[in-house]
């Protein structure tokens, strides 16, 4: 039978005393790595919440089932990234059939469209959004009429729409001061050409020039011929693709190329901070295939 008179010894209770410590500790202590990380994380979590989110998406003649899977894609990111306004490069300007049957699905008919311009080579078609971002800077989107300027490479080619179109780029990039700048419209503005098995590109120019010199950020098209991203000097190329790129094949000098063969039917989603903007390209499945990052200062990475 067990003495249960009989008291401890002293190496007992040493032994005792010090398992204690351990257990209090333990209890103290336990879960404080776990609390570090998740503190960091909601931290992250917060920060992403003040970034301002946009869609941009590649209008055009789509059919219904394709339309509407779309749309759909679009507004399920649309509401869960709080996404404020879309981005619609299409070559019908207002009357393009994508925004049109937005109009129909929530909530991408309750946050603004910004179509890229297609007016005859008019200025008046031309417009500036500023937008403001949580964290106290500002967007540009800079809508631009592309027709005029699309054939130019010399500043002796240009016509007197043209010219206006320049001046009205030029002044209006001047006299703004905001952290981001980001010009739409409908074409491309890039060149291909092949020459001695050599793929070379080329840019339209004064315009890639004006970019450089004011610092725009990024500029948004329809696809061209390098693909979906391209970047030079720290300008981004973006091109939105759409049902008429799906079979054809771009320059591989971003090799890039092969990874997009179902962004036609797909979109992109942009998040703007106060240091970068990134840059999603959500494909027909609704997975994410590629991701540009464009820094400030000129600086991008992929």
């Amino acid at each position: 039978m067990a003495d249960f008179g009989r008291k401890p010894s002293w190496g007992r209770t040493l032994v005792i005393q010090a398992a204690l410590c351990l257990a209090l500790y333990a209890a103290f202590n336990i879960g404080r790595p776990q609390a570090a990380r998740d503190a960091r994380l909601q931290s992250k979590l917060h920060r992403e919440s003040l970034d301002l989110y946009f869609l941009s998406v590649r209008g055009g003649l789509r059919s219904p089932r394709e339309q509407a899977h779309l749309l759909h894609q679009m507004e399920k990111a649309a509401k869960i990234y709080k996404a404020k306004f879309v981005v619609n490069i299409g070559e019908l300007g207002e009357d393009d059939p994508l925004l049109r049957n937005a109009t129909f699905h929530f909530p991408l008919v309750e946050i603004p469209w910004y179509t890229a311009p297609v007016s005859q080579g008019q200025v008046n078609g031309n417009f500036l959004k500023k937008i403001r971002i949580p964290h106290g800077q500002d967007l540009d989107i800079i809508a631009v009429d592309t027709g005029p300027l699309k054939n130019l490479s010399h500043v002796e080619q240009l016509s007197k729409i043209g010219s206006d179109q320049l001046h009205w780029i030029k002044g209006t990039l001047a006299a703004t001061n905001s952290n981001w700048l980001i010009v739409i419209g409908f074409d491309p503005l890039i060149v291909c050409e092949e020459k001695q098995g050599t793929e070379v590109v080329k840019f339209y120019e004064p315009l890639h020039h004006i970019f450089q010199e004011f610092g725009v950020n990024a500029y948004l098209s329809k696809r061209g011929c390098t693909g979906p991203y391209y970047h030079d000097e720290g300008i981004v190329y973006i091109g939105n693709t759409g049902p008429a790129d799906k079979t054809h094949n771009a320059f591989s000098a971003n090799g890039n190329a092969n990874i997009f063969s179902e962004m036609h039917n797909g979109f992109l989603l942009h998040r703007v901070s106060p240091l970068e903007i990134e840059s999603y390209f959500i494909d027909s499945t609704g997975k994410i295939v590629f991701k540009a990052t464009i820094r400030q200062h000129g600086r991008e990475a992929i």
